[in-house]
């Protein structure tokens, strides 16, 4: 067992280096964060079938299959654009490939009736906006941008343009508590009421420039720009939703690692995380166990969230709030 894993490990360096080489020599628009520890935590995967629910512009995903020459990949991801680019990234491994559109969290649920459970042996989820969605001022998620839209679904019907217009300040005031956790949220929900309507987001962060927090390493108005994110595409709805149809599916040998960005999105996964492992289910009040003990859907990978090195840290400033969680399901090691 440990020759086993000197091996892997071995592998793991020698493939790493080849990819960070091929990494930085390919036209992306998108650097995919913790690509070293996505790729040693999957480094084991001999074979089977791998899930990337966001695949994005198919930085990991590239780079799973390149490490692991026998793994067969399914791709989600709701955003046209990207699909078509990581299309024609992919193309070298077309026979591998399968991509799919739409929510992570209802197309998984499909999969798990089209394949056999037994063959899925990872599921990586990286819940953020992408660099390229960022940049991109059309689609409305940067604070630069000139219009109000936010939809990683370009097709979906809710829109930061109808947050920000039509959402009384009751419902403001909640979402920029609890998805920008802004202390003066009542205050911004406000502004917002009496200024509108707004029809792009730099008007909308230039007008509440001054009630903005300050003084951090982010823009003024990146916590607000979140919070009507999340509300659009309901993200921390979908990672619950996936979490969900995960523990349902009761995997047997199958590692699962979320990426997120935001503290109540981390705050899930732990506590998910947490509660799998759990093997007795009794009630706290209960003098000894009664339920067999038996309850837990595997183990914890990470007690601590795997975060972003120093030189990476530089590479991809964006990377800082990324932090990543792994759980083994089923059969130890």
């Amino acid at each position: 067992m440990i020759l086993h894993k000197q091996l892997n490990f071995t592998k793991f360096v020698y493939n790493l280096k080849k990819i960070s080489k091929r990494l930085v020599m390919i036209d992306t628009p998108h650097i995919p964060v913790l690509y070293r520890e996505v790729l040693e935590t999957f480094n084991d995967v001999d074979d089977g079938i791998f899930i990337d629910c966001t695949m994005g512009y198919g930085g990991h995903s590239s780079m799973i299959l390149e490490q692991n020459p026998n793994v067969k990949l399914i791709g989600i991801d709701q955003d046209q654009t990207a699909i078509d680019f990581s299309t024609k990234r992919l193309e070298p491994f077309v026979d591998r490939v399968s991509i799919k559109k739409g929510r992570f969290s209802v197309v998984i649920d499909e999969i798990l009736k089209e394949v056999d459970k037994s063959k899925i042996k990872g599921i990586l989820a990286d819940i953020g906006v992408s660099s390229l969605q960022l940049d991109q001022k059309d689609r409305g998620f940067s604070y630069e941008s000139d219009n109000l839209d936010m939809r990683m679904d370009k097709q979906a019907p809710l829109t930061a343009l109808h947050v920000v217009n039509e959402y009384s300040t009751k419902e403001l005031e909640t979402i920029l508590f609890e998805y920008g956790e802004l202390r003066n949220y009542k205050k911004i929900a406000s502004e917002i009421v009496k200024n509108r309507p707004f029809t792009s987001a730099k008007e909308l962060g230039d007008k509440l420039k001054q009630h903005l927090p300050k003084g951090k390493k982010i823009h003024p108005a990146t916590l607000l720009m979140q919070a009507i994110r999340i509300e659009v595409n309901d993200e921390l709805g979908e990672l619950k939703n996936l979490l969900l149809a995960v523990e349902k599916a009761s995997f047997e040998d199958t590692k699962v690692a979320i990426i997120s960005f935001h503290s109540l999105e981390d705050r899930i996964v732990k506590q998910t995380y947490s509660r799998w492992a759990k093997s007795c289910i009794c009630p706290p009040e209960a003098m000894r166990c009664e339920c067999g003990n038996n309850h837990n859907l595997g183990k914890i990978i990470s007690r601590k969230p795997i975060m972003a090195k120093d030189d990476e840290l530089k590479q991809n400033p964006r990377s800082r709030s990324a932090k990543m969680r792994v759980f083994k399901m089923g059969c130890d090691e």
